[in-house]
């Protein structure tokens, strides 16, 4: 979440008026984050998140991103809700932006994940899977293994300015992730970004999921592999394997893992720490003059990508079927 796209009080006033949600009392901007500009809305009724979409974001994704929300919402999934104007459209025009309005959800995210937040996010993760199976609405991952050296392309030789030599090292793990890249997994709906700040909980009990703007079709343990790079790393980088545990344990107990989607592990946590290197790697060189937001550091993602190119099979992070 961030804010790039400033909002006057009387095109606010006018876009909530558009829905039956009371009168406006308050709105402030949402700094965390570097997609879209995002809201606290409060009017007399209740409290919403108002998200408007930046360039970044494809305008013809969000209906499948509204819809799934609702689908997901109906299903029993705690996450936010598209809530519809007085026209019956989850999706509005604010500030020359599209814009949505979605109901606010209880909790805080958690800086430092424990053993008992992983194995949470891992049941609630296994729900999504499964939840989504039936939604017959399709998107392709933008960002997945195809899209990673045209991403690339994009930061050139201005890699090295991060880090010396950052370009050459990238270069040689795009050549081998796209070589060993698993086809063939189980796969469906996706999140794609659950991040400890996309994850709320009251205590230690999990209290809803946010921030669906990258879900899409793709393999699940790809979803899996994510969390373990966001969720199980220590501040000194390195990786706690009772977190991982307990996160496949909490998947395992919902959905339980194949074979191939078991053994691809490590592939897909290299591929999805790569992926995280590089869209960060572009933030940092591209944010916008302005905007408040600070970029997130890409080295974290190198360092965490080291690690993984040390490990030659799921058991070697501790890991048991």
């Amino acid at each position: 979440m961030a804010v790039y796209t400033e909002v006057t009080d009387e095109e606010l006033n006018d876009f909530i008026g558009s829905y039956d949600v009371g009168r406006l009392l308050s709105f402030k901007g949402i700094a965390e984050g570097v997609e879209n500009s995002n809201f606290l809305v409060h009017t007399d009724k209740a409290s919403y998140i108002l998200t408007l979409y930046e360039k970044r974001v494809n305008p013809d994704d969000l209906p499948y991103f509204l819809n799934l929300l609702q689908h997901l919402a109906a299903k029993g999934l705690s996450c936010p809700t598209p809530v519809p104007s007085r026209d019956g459209e989850l999706l509005g025009t604010l500030a020359g932006r599209p814009a949505a309005l979605v109901t606010f959800l209880d909790g805080m995210w958690v800086k430092r994940p424990k053993v008992d937040h992983c194995a949470e996010l891992g049941r609630a993760m296994a729900e999504l899977h499964l939840d989504g199976a039936d939604y017959d609405g399709f998107r392709k991952n933008a960002l997945d293994v195809s899209g990673w050296r045209p991403l690339f392309d994009q930061c050139g030789e201005r890699s090295d300015t991060v880090h010396p030599g950052l370009g050459a090292e990238i270069a040689s793990e795009l050549d081998h992730v796209e070589k060993v890249w698993p086809r063939d997994l189980p796969g469906g709906v996706i999140h794609a970004d659950l991040f400890p700040d996309n994850v709320f909980f009251l205590g230690n009990e999990l209290s809803g999921l946010i921030d669906f703007y990258f879900a899409c079709n793709d393999a699940f343990a790809y979803d899996i592999a994510i969390c373990l790079n966001a969720w199980c790393f220590e501040q000194d980088m390195s990786f706690n394997v009772t977190k991982a545990k307990a996160l496949l344990k909490g998947y395992a107990a919902v959905r339980p893992l194949s074979e191939a989607e078991y053994n691809a592990l490590p592939t897909l946590c290299r591929g999805a720490a790569l992926r995280f290197l590089l869209t960060r790697l572009y933030d940092w060189l591209s944010v916008p003059e302005g905007a408040l937001v600070t970029p997130k550091d890409p080295l974290e993602y190198l360092k965490k990508l080291r690690f993984h190119q040390s490990i030659s099979s799921t058991q070697a992070y501790g890991l048991e079927r």
